[in-house]
């Protein structure tokens, strides 16, 4: 039987939790038990694996970030909108590296389609469509965005930019004018004729 308060909820928040403390890898059904005292047996009729586990918290870390963002973004903006999200995936990475680590792993695609992933990407075309970006140009910024945001969240968390003037906090801001500046100002993609002349022959010699 099931231990009585255990819950599949609060085993989902007590491993992210957990992932904060010691890494989302290193997060297991075996470690979840030892913080409750309980046999592993116990937690399997909450959860089928260590897999499971880790999806679970996947899918509470991009719930709890989304709703963090869209409650920073509401009635923003622009560039303001723009600076509130990004910051928003910034701070979770500071105070939540495992739960971070989480939102950024693979699902499966019915999984993926089913979580709140959906909605940081809503949130972000909806900042973009400020910038009256267009189709294919909306999913390259989109993209850009969050190699921007995880990458550099990532390697500050783990220290990358702490031995080095000027303070990444300063670098931070110039990232987000840089990208501000960036997506009012986005590159036109050359016509097929001016790709044809760009690829002619003397530009193959």
């Amino acid at each position: 039987m099931a231990r009585v308060g255990l819950t599949a909820e609060r085993l989902v928040r007590a491993g992210a939790e957990l992932a904060d403390e010691v890494g989302f890898e290193q997060v297991t059904v075996s470690e979840l038990a030892r913080r409750f005292d309980v046999k592993v047996a116990s937690l399997y009729s909450h959860m089928r694996n260590s897999a499971d586990l880790k999806t679970r918290i996947a899918l509470f870390a991009l719930e709890e970030l989304a709703d963090r963002a869209a409650d920073a973004i509401a009635g923003r903006a622009g560039k303001d909108a723009l600076v509130a999200f990004a910051n928003v995936y910034r701070d979770y990475e500071r105070d939540h590296p495992g739960r971070s680590a989480a939102a950024r792993m693979r699902l499966d695609p019915e999984t993926a389609a089913a979580s709140a992933g959906v909605r940081h990407a809503q949130m972000t075309r909806a900042i973009l469509r400020g910038y009256h970006l267009t189709e294919p140009d909306a999913t390259h910024a989109v993209r850009l965005l969050g190699s921007v945001f995880h990458g550099y969240s990532s390697l500050e968390s783990a220290g990358g930019f702490s031995h080095s003037a000027p303070d990444s906090e300063e670098t931070w801001s110039r990232i987000l004018d840089a990208l501000d500046a960036l997506l009012r100002n986005w590159p036109t993609a050359p016509t097929p004729d001016r790709q044809a002349e760009d690829t002619g022959p003397e530009q193959g010699r």
